[in-house]
């Protein structure tokens, strides 16, 4: 798959680190296709029931495109044991073992709308959050895995928001002024109130004990959204996710990289490095917040090293692959410290001795966590 290019090494240097760095969040969501724009059956298989809906966003004043597929047939009803504490690498997942409580409403600005109170009947859902580059056609969760026929008739519908590129999946303050956006990302407020009502509406799905997996710039924002949102977010996953975006290494990384990707402008985004919003924004910050909402989670991160699914993958890539993977880690071990530090014992950390920035990775932990997030919303 053609990849964005990178530098070649990792020097201990603070200009190439932030290099380096902005290329991991850019690597991952870049998936060209060859020959074109794709078509409808392009990516899932002929015959599913994969439907292309146009949500429209009072926040944002457009329509989103999501694709969403039914979940069929009920999922298995088991109930594992009690739960057990955070798993290191790569061990099996802990039961879940949901603990409702949370924390109070957040009170800061920009955060999205408060998480959705009506009644709980109705389908869950997993949402399935895009990378960097996202594309404004189709998900990258379609374009390069079957998660679709992974979660057919599996009992859980499948929810993948279109769109989003740079934006963390998060309430911007203002247009991106460098690329002139005409209107205001309200990615957070779009997807804990305007979708849910929606697919609540109109598809019959539960605005309250879902499921969302995010993968590089949206784990971290997995992991946000179930802190503000525990009550639709019961079950939350990071996979090759960047934890610690206020870290002053990381905030000049994502500058970097939101220029390369769309030339958006950070600032426009969670404020000066000073502002609230990043810290706001941190899952290792707020650590102790997803500790309190007893949500199931599901961390993975590699440190890099090529394994089978790089087999056949360009060297030069599959190095720049190891390379930036090496350089997530840290932060998700970061945050693992923090979660226990605050007493969390609801968590899979994922920790594999090898492993690359990829899709084939991003799938394999897809199938992995299945069973463990549809016990989870089953529960």
């Amino acid at each position: 798959m053609p990849r964005t290019s990178v530098v070649n090494a990792v020097h201990y240097r603070l200009p190439r680190l932030l290099a380096i760095a902005a290329a991991v969040l850019t690597l991952p969501a870049l998936a060209v296709v060859v020959g074109g724009a794709p078509n409808a059956n392009a990516f899932s298989r002929e015959g599913l029931p994969v439907e292309y809906l146009d949500v429209y966003s009072t926040s944002m004043g457009r329509n989103i495109r999501v694709q969403f597929q039914p979940g069929g047939a009920a999922a298995p009803t088991f109930s594992p044991g009690g739960a057990a504490a955070p798993t290191f690498s790569p061990g099996g997942a802990a039961a879940p073992t949901f603990s409702p409580g949370g924390a109070a409403a957040p009170t800061f600005s920009p955060g999205g709308a408060a998480a959705p109170t009506s009644s709980p009947s109705g389908a869950k859902a997993v949402y399935l959050l895009d990378g960097m580059r996202a594309q404004d056609d189709y998900s990258g969760w379609d374009i390069n895995t079957p998660a679709f026929e992974w979660f057919y008739q599996s009992g859980i519908s499948t929810v993948m928001p279109v769109g989003g590129q740079s934006s963390f999946y998060t309430d911007w303050y203002s247009p991106s002024s460098f690329n002139k956006q005409p209107y205001t990302y309200k990615w957070e407020t779009f997807l804990t109130s305007e979708l849910p009502l929606w697919l609540a509406a109109n598809k019959q799905i539960s605005m309250t004990g879902n499921g969302v997996v995010g993968l590089s710039m949206s784990g971290g924002a997995a992991l946000i959204l179930s802190a503000y949102h525990p009550a639709q977010f019961r079950y939350a996953a990071s996979l090759s996710g960047f934890l610690n975006p206020s870290a002053l290494v990381m905030q000049q990384a994502i500058r970097v990289a939101m220029l390369d990707a769309g030339g958006y402008n950070v600032d426009n985004m969670w404020g000066a490095p000073w502002d609230a919003a990043w810290k706001r924004n941190d899952p290792i910050q707020q650590a102790s917040r997803i500790v309190a909402n007893g949500t199931r989670l599901w961390i993975y991160c590699a440190p890099g090293g090529s394994t089978a699914p790089d087999d056949g993958a360009d060297p030069n890539q599959a190095f720049n692959a190891s390379s930036l993977e090496g350089m997530a880690i840290k932060s998700n071990k970061d945050f693992q410290e923090a979660y226990t530090k605050a007493g969390g014992n609801n968590a899979t950390f994922v920790f594999p001795p090898a492993g690359d920035h990829a899709w084939p990775y991003w799938g394999q932990q897809l199938t992995s966590l299945k069973p463990d997030l549809i016990a989870t919303l089953n529960g």
